[in-house]
């Protein structure tokens, strides 16, 4: 019998890191602020938080990220300068980062990984389960991929994390899951995880993306998890941890998406998003896309 349960609505999104794929652009800008079309990629993951129903949003950030803060915060000059222009649309996007959620922000310090980020956000999360947004990780908003694993860690209890099949030999890349059938198609049972295995070593081809919705229990594992892979303090390990051991905190489960997702911390596939992006908009795409068709046909 599914259990009732207190609807989640607190999301919590690390975004302490560095940034040093997108050097020298990163030097002195958030990475989450470089612009994906005409919107910092940060503002695509709290948008999507917004429509999953998490209207409570928890940044952790560190030092130079301030840029964070102000985007998210009201700019009166600005709008000020706007209404006198009596130009309403663009009023209307500059108020639009600033309405969209209720912004809390904690600062990481010490760089010492995701799991170690996560924890970060104890206080303010409470005994609540709560979803984990990573900036990198921009997924479609035409996908509600974090509104099921909401849906799905209110019927199961426990935690949930994102999965998506890769490539065999791109699975070093990512986060691996080892798991069983459940009797919904596109959810599974996680029964083990290990971080950026070698492909002979991967239990399976389904990695972990940036998507979780954890359940509190996680905060207590994460104090007594050693630092990991690279000498930070793995959230893989802890999940591995739960999905060990189910009485310590609820089973874990995974979400298995097939949907469109673009991976904004990789140069390529930053590129890549642009364009797909920009060709799907009503007042870019025709013009770009007759342009874009001109370009490849002149190239080829």
């Amino acid at each position: 019998m599914t259990q009732s349960r207190t609807r989640i609505s607190k999301a919590v999104i690390p975004a302490a890191g560095l940034g040093t794929r997108f050097l020298p652009a990163t030097k002195a800008t958030p990475k989450e602020m470089l612009p994906v079309v005409d919107k910092p990629a940060i503002q695509y993951v709290v948008e999507e938080a917004v429509t999953a129903g998490l209207s409570d949003v928890l940044m952790i950030t560190g030092r130079n990220k301030r840029p964070l803060e102000d985007h998210f915060d009201r700019n009166y000059e600005l709008e000020e300068a706007l209404t006198r222009k009596g130009d309403e649309t663009r009023l209307a996007r500059v108020q639009e980062s600033s309405d969209l959620a209720t912004m809390h922000y904690v600062r990481q310090g010490d760089p010492r990984g995701l799991g170690h980020a996560v924890l970060c956000a104890a206080p303010h999360v409470g005994d609540q389960p709560f979803a984990v947004l990573l900036g990198d990780d921009l997924i479609d908003a035409r996908d509600p991929l974090l509104a099921r694993m909401v849906d799905v860690q209110e019927q199961h209890g426990g935690s949930v994390i994102a999965l998506m099949e890769v490539d065999p030999a791109q699975i070093h890349l990512y986060g691996c899951a080892a798991v069983k059938p459940t009797v919904d198609d596109d959810v599974v049972q996680v029964t083990g995880l290990v971080e950026k295995p070698d492909a002979a070593d991967a239990p399976s081809n389904y990695a972990v993306i940036g998507r979780y919705v954890l359940d509190p229990a996680v905060f207590g594992v994460l104090r007594e998890t050693e630092p990991g892979r690279g000498g930070e303090i793995q959230l893989t390990d802890a999940l591995q941890a739960l999905a060990s051991s189910p009485d310590l905190g609820g089973p874990v489960h995974g979400v298995v998406f097939k949907g469109r997702r673009y991976d904004t911390g990789d140069r390529g596939d930053y590129l890549r998003a642009i364009v797909r992006l920009a060709c799907e908009r009503e007042d870019l795409g025709p013009e770009f896309r007759d342009w874009l068709r001109s370009y490849v046909t002149e190239e080829m």
